[in-house]
């Protein structure tokens, strides 16, 4: 086994076990709580680590060119086991969430609003092929894993859904853990939040879970399970929406915005 690989993998269990250490935190802020996942400590930790400033020694050798390759390409299937915990939440309230099963099926139109909104504004602030990455869904274990598969990660498309991936998992629970009560405030039923919470993000989906069982500890179950299922059905069906629907749709709208760029 290459050396640098060893130190590889003991930097990533020392990272998971730093980061599960720290543990779910929640931060007051005003009216509202702020959930922080053990995986937006991990990300922080490992991005301020891989600054030039920081890559000497040791930790030059965890940043090989080598290292890194096969983390980008080999990514996808850390995200495996999360279906499993997915479907584990989802069995016992499955007769519940079969009732109102449309309801789950209509939300996956909203998939396309980051090809129909987000394509046009990434292209005007100078974004080229790198906005096919960042605008093809909310970048995460789907999106990461068509592109990676289609492009490859080290692509300028690859570049922009690691990009939105990054970005999505540090400000997108964050993000997640305010709005959601905000809309409880307001009136919207607290199986509506939780299904929309599940919007193909794991990080994104606990957040806003984690906040709704926060306010309605009585509700935990359903809001576990309903959030699960949306999250399930958005990893599952999702994924056709996005080949047949939001990629056809992408190549349509970028080649008109942009011309001359193949």
């Amino acid at each position: 086994m290459n050396k640098n690989f060893t130190y590889l993998i003991i930097f990533v269990l020392a990272i998971i076990t730093i980061s599960e250490m720290i543990g779910f935190q929640s931060i007051p802020a005003g009216p509202f709580t702020i959930g922080l996942l053990p995986l937006v400590f991990a990300i922080v930790i490992t991005m301020v680590l891989g600054f030039k400033l920081f890559r000497k020694g040791f930790w030059k050798k965890v940043y090989s060119e080598r290292n890194i390759n096969f983390a980008g390409k080999y990514l996808i299937f850390i995200m495996l086991p999360l279906m499993a915990r997915y479907g584990a939440d989802v069995a016992p309230q499955i007769r519940d969430i079969l009732q109102v099963g449309w309801v789950f099926l209509i939300q996956e139109l909203g998939n396309l609003g980051t090809v129909i909104v987000g394509l046009p504004i990434a292209i005007m602030l100078g974004l080229r092929r790198e906005a096919i990455g960042a605008t093809l869904g909310i970048g995460r274990e789907g999106e990461l894993a068509y592109i990676s598969e289609k492009y490859t990660l080290e692509s300028k498309e690859g570049r922009g859904v690691l990009s939105i991936y990054i970005i999505g998992t540090l400000f997108g629970a964050i993000f997640f853990s305010i709005f959601a009560p905000i809309l409880l405030d307001l009136g919207f039923r607290v199986e509506a939040l939780a299904m929309g919470s599940g919007v193909g993000s794991g990080s994104m989906m606990s957040a806003a879970s984690a906040t709704l069982v926060a306010r309605m500890p009585e509700m935990e179950s359903t809001i576990l399970a309903y959030a699960s299922a949306s999250q399930l059905l958005t990893s599952f069906i999702g994924t056709f929406t996005m080949v047949f629907l939001a990629a056809p749709l992408q190549q349509f709208m970028y080649k008109k915005l942009v011309k001359g760029d193949k």
